[in-house]
């Protein structure tokens, strides 16, 4: 049985994935909060009672008080066994990237459909990563929404350079978005050597889940200069529209 946690500041997007989850075998929902801050208060309360945590949190983004990516940093920091599912949608790129640098283990977009939601949720709480490859691909041909110190990304570089050629390849893999059974239909292999490969490419990376490898990658290849070209476009396209929607 997997137990979740919905975190969104509209009630009528709860009480959707609500009534989409709700007869879903294997998921329960133990717990709902309307933000970030909420979310951390409502996880001690379950702690404190003695009652079952969360093993997967469904967290919206923009949300007053205290937002997603923040709450999913504290979050991932204080109970490392609960995973984070980022909801977004298409236009929140910087959003998406941001939860899974602050731990989230995945993310999908607010339009998907309710067996990618179910499929989602079992995947992060086995310990796999859901990335997009819609968003993905946004970020390699784009950049990173936030820039990666020089120091930062040379060793991160040398990281993966120290890594098999093989090993490399899947990581790039991974990073594009890619599932084990489509890696391992790419390279003809089997799914189990590729699920071998990567526990060996967690253990010499001394990372946790596919999530951090492809942020890792992602973070390494990003071009500075691409970053401040997105990061000023898209800062006058908001200035121009609303900047201060939430929704």
């Amino acid at each position: 049985m997997t137990n979740i946690m919905l975190v969104d500041d509209l009630q009528y997007a709860r009480l959707g994935y609500k009534l989409m989850l709700g007869k879903v075998s294997g998921i329960t929902i133990v717990s709902q909060a309307g933000d970030g801050r909420q979310a951390i208060a409502e996880i001690e309360r379950l702690e404190s009672a003695g009652g079952p945590l969360p093993d997967v949190v469904l967290m919206d983004v923009r949300m007053p008080v205290m937002d997603g990516i923040t709450a999913t940093r504290e979050i991932t920091r204080r109970w490392p066994a609960i995973h984070v599912l980022i909801l977004t949608t298409y236009d929140e790129d910087d959003y998406a990237y941001g939860g899974l640098d602050a731990g989230a283990s995945g993310f999908l977009l607010k339009d998907a459909s309710a067996a990618a939601v179910k499929d989602a949720i079992h995947a992060v709480a086995n310990g796999d990563a859901v990335v997009t490859p819609r968003i993905t691909r946004q970020i390699l041909e784009h950049g990173m929404p936030r820039p990666t110190a020089g120091r930062e990304q040379q060793k991160l570089r040398d990281s993966f350079a120290a890594l098999p050629p093989r090993q490399r390849e899947i990581c790039t893999l991974i990073a594009e978005g890619m599932t084990n059974e489509e890696i391992a239909r790419k390279l003809v292999l089997e799914p189990a050597t590729i699920r071998r490969t990567i526990s060996r490419i967690l253990f010499t990376l001394q990372l946790h889940d596919r999530t951090q490898i492809a942020v890792s990658w992602l973070k390494s290849h990003a071009s500075q200069q691409a970053m401040s070209m997105v990061r000023t476009r898209r800062y006058v396209s908001s200035s121009a529209d609303n900047p201060l929607q939430t929704h």
